[in-house]
């Protein structure tokens, strides 16, 4: 493939970039800045694609790495999605994470996980600490659908005790 043909190629899929990147942002000018970037990783990379190999799922495959990579730089960065009215979360001081509300929250929280049955607790905890479900299950001689299984039940019991911590994912 030539660099003419690469390039019209490239230009010609913008549209189809743009709409896969807003599923991914579903945010107008974030979808832009993806999709250009994805363009200049292409025509940087453009030795690395193979003719004769679907172009698209190459850019497309592209887009979704730099996405990803975006994704984990900001997690790691502390970056947080605040969709609330006004930037409520984001226009908090810093010191309200040891607010005496944010203290209750947690002993109601803690409370009510300690108030479950040990084969659900024990497992739910292991798992909020960080432990892997293969690593639970190791510890805890059981299989890991059965760790997967009581972890699921756990959160189910918080959520119908405790439905002013529910929220939707949409």
């Amino acid at each position: 493939m030539s660099t003419l043909e690469f390039n019209e190629a490239l230009i010609g899929m913008e549209n189809n970039l743009h709409s896969f990147a807003m599923s991914f942002t579903r945010n107008n000018e974030d979808a832009k800045d993806l999709t250009q970037e994805t363009m200049l990783k292409a025509i940087t990379y453009r030795s690395y694609y193979a003719p004769q190999t679907n172009f698209k799922a190459w850019v497309f495959t592209i887009m979704r790495n730099i996405f990803i990579n975006q994704y984990r730089r900001k997690v790691k960065s502390g970056t947080i999605f605040d969709h609330s009215q006004d930037l409520y979360l984001l226009n908090q001081p810093g010191d309200s994470l040891n607010s005496p509300i944010q203290e209750i929250a947690v002993k109601e929280i803690s409370g009510h996980i300690d108030r479950l049955e040990e084969e659900y607790s024990v497992p739910f905890k292991m798992h909020f600490k960080g432990f892997k479900y293969k690593e639970i299950s190791h510890k805890l001689g059981i299989p890991i659908g059965t760790v997967k299984s009581r972890i699921f039940i756990a959160r189910k019991k918080l959520m119908e005790v405790m439905p002013e911590y529910n929220y939707s994912m949409n």
